[in-house]
């Protein structure tokens, strides 16, 4: 008889077994999950119901009526001040604030863990030192510092100064993470292009650039998400011409005159985190591919 001729019977579904243990991780990830979404739910449930709903004081409900109102009053005539043209100038000057800041922050990082890990010059470990004890020191220590010193160059208030700011400080975090992705790239590769007559910029613009795509991903999610939900350095450094969304949001939501319109607010939270909610949801899977692709060595 033929072995092959042997009908095997069909293999049964595998049987989930509900232990202590897997229910233990989906009661967590369940309350993880509604401790983050419950907030989201209350904002945007509440920036589509008219005020005479929220002060009924239901503030779970779904709305009765709804209206996107509160969503143009937030874009275009919310008071962020003295002006009320809505937070429609902070979103181009964040814009305006991010691409160049991401830009810049991600060059130069990469630039420098390129330059750590394979040409190795004279005091880079050094080097390396003092921008990993910059990446934790915090703002409010060298903020009057540079206060002084943007001043001192004409860059206080203006569109440059903030821009360089973004870039200095996010130099460190972006160092380390090039560093880190660039020491897991085997060393015979770069001998190999140093061998067929590759020079620095070369070998760094036509062959490392190219390779980095998964870390470049996971820089490009860090510097944006980080640059466009900055407060603290916008407010001391943009200038009253060049305020991002976050500043003008806090004065749309802490505004003291007129009635307090709470559907307005939230539509204007909404609107400020909305660029980095989607970068995370687009992007998330490359997230984790790049981090742990530069985390295989240290």
């Amino acid at each position: 008889m033929n072995p092959s001729a042997v009908t095997r019977p069909a293999a049964r579904p595998r049987r989930t077994v509900w232990t202590p243990a897997r229910l233990g991780i989906y009661a967590f990830l369940l309350s993880a999950a509604a401790f983050f979404l419950f907030p989201l739910y209350v904002m945007l449930i509440t920036s589509v119901k008219p005020m005479e709903e929220i002060r009924l004081g239901n503030l779970f409900s779904l709305p009765i009526r709804i209206t996107l109102e509160p969503w143009a009053v937030a874009w275009s005539s919310a008071c962020t001040g003295l002006q009320c043209n809505g937070i429609r100038g902070g979103f181009l000057n964040s814009l305006a604030i991010v691409v160049p800041s991401t830009v810049l922050s991600i060059f130069v990082g990469a630039l420098n863990g390129y330059a750590l890990s394979f040409w190795k010059p004279r005091g880079g470990t050094v080097l390396f030192a003092v921008l990993l004890i910059g990446a934790f020191v915090p703002y409010q220590v060298i903020m009057f510092p540079l206060v002084r010193a943007f001043a001192s160059m004409s860059l206080f208030g203006t569109l440059p100064g903030i821009v360089l700011i973004h870039t200095i400080f996010g130099m460190p975090v972006m160092t380390l993470l090039f560093r880190n992705y660039y020491a897991s790239i085997p060393n015979e590769l770069f001998k190999a292009a140093r061998i067929d007559g590759g020079g620095f910029w070369r070998i760094f613009l036509q062959l490392m650039l190219p390779m980095s795509l998964p870390i470049l991903v996971v820089a490009v999610i860090m510097q944006v998400t980080g640059i466009w939900n900055d407060f603290i350095l916008g407010l001391v450094f943009a200038g009253s011409e060049n305020l991002p969304m976050t500043v003008q949001l806090n004065n749309v939501i802490n505004t003291t005159t007129g009635e307090r319109l709470y559907n307005v607010n939230m539509a204007a939270t909404v609107l400020t985190s909305l660029v980095p909610l989607l970068i995370y949801l687009v992007s998330g899977r490359w997230f984790v591919r790049g981090i742990a692709a530069g985390a295989v060595k240290g």
